[in-house]
């Protein structure tokens, strides 16, 4: 009995030394596992943050991505910009050669003296037709004395070149009764025509009154005919006034009719007639 009691007292103990080499292997294996789970939270946190990181990093890229595709986006637009400014100034500067090259069909000229407002409604009509082919007919206004409003007037348009005529030479009439006006204007109009043919050396030369305004076709008319008074030495001048082209005389608005009474009042002169003319331009009444 003493005996059976020892043995059941050693297997006791063998198997609490049993008990607690397991429960030792248990601690050591928990340990392990508890450090291999902080080690992989750890790995994970560190991941987790090095995605995080990584994902600032993108959206930072692709907000300089942004960025720079607006950028390109504006700098593509400043370029068109550009291209359309030298495209627009390359046309200018051809405009600007081909008008310095082309030569001028007739200088106009607007005779004025000491009427402002008449002059202004002739400027307004001229340019109305004119501005468009301005190269083709220069624009002047001459004025004849020292009347502010009208040089002032004159001055105001940019489209246009104001001359003016100050003649203080006493006139001498050739007979009794005549108006000293029709000796001033003969004047004038001898300065004028010699300024432009002889100074500004053009072909042809339009005259018109201060108190004129001139039709839509009237540029159109005078190119035509300039062609007609070069080849036709017999022809003086050609005028784009009729006395008698009221409505229920004209026929047929397109006829073109040849007369030996000068009807003046815009009328377009040649340079080889003003050649023949100046030398023996007459003193009044010209």
């Amino acid at each position: 009995m003493a005996k059976f009691w020892c043995d059941f007292r050693f297997l006791l103990f063998v198997a609490a030394l049993v008990f607690i080499y397991i429960q030792m292997r248990l601690f050591a294996s928990q340990s392990q596992y508890a450090d291999r789970l902080a080690a992989a939270i750890e790995a994970e946190n560190h991941c987790t943050a090095q995605i995080r990181s990584l994902i600032d990093q993108i959206s930072l890229q692709q907000g300089r991505i942004l960025d720079l595709q607006q950028e390109r986006n504006r700098r593509e637009q400043e370029c068109s910009q550009i291209k359309s400014l030298v495209q627009d100034l390359e046309r200018k500067d051809v405009r600007r050669l081909i008008d310095k090259v082309q030569v001028p069909v007739a200088a106009v000229v607007i005779m004025a003296c000491n009427r402002a407002d008449y002059l202004e409604r002739t400027i307004n009509s001229v340019l109305k037709y004119q501005r468009p082919i301005s190269s083709r007919f220069p624009l002047f206004v001459s004025q004849d004395g020292s009347n502010s409003d009208v040089k002032r007037k004159a001055l105001s348009y940019d489209e246009l070149s104001h001359m003016q005529h100050l003649d203080f030479e006493p006139v001498q009439t050739e007979r009794p009764g005549e108006l000293i006006a029709y000796y001033k204007i003969a004047r004038h109009y001898k300065w004028a025509l010699g300024q432009l043919f002889d100074k500004h050396n053009f072909n042809r030369v339009i005259i018109l009154e201060d108190d004129m305004e001139i039709a839509p076709d009237f540029f159109d008319y005078f190119e035509a005919m300039a062609t007609l008074l070069d080849k036709d030495k017999s022809i003086m001048a050609v005028s784009s006034w009729n006395d008698n082209g009221q409505k229920q005389f004209v026929h047929d608005p397109y006829e073109l009719y040849r007369s030996d009474f000068f009807p003046g009042l815009g009328w377009m002169l040649a340079r080889s007639t003003w050649d023949e003319l100046s030398p023996k331009w007459p003193k009044a009444y010209p």
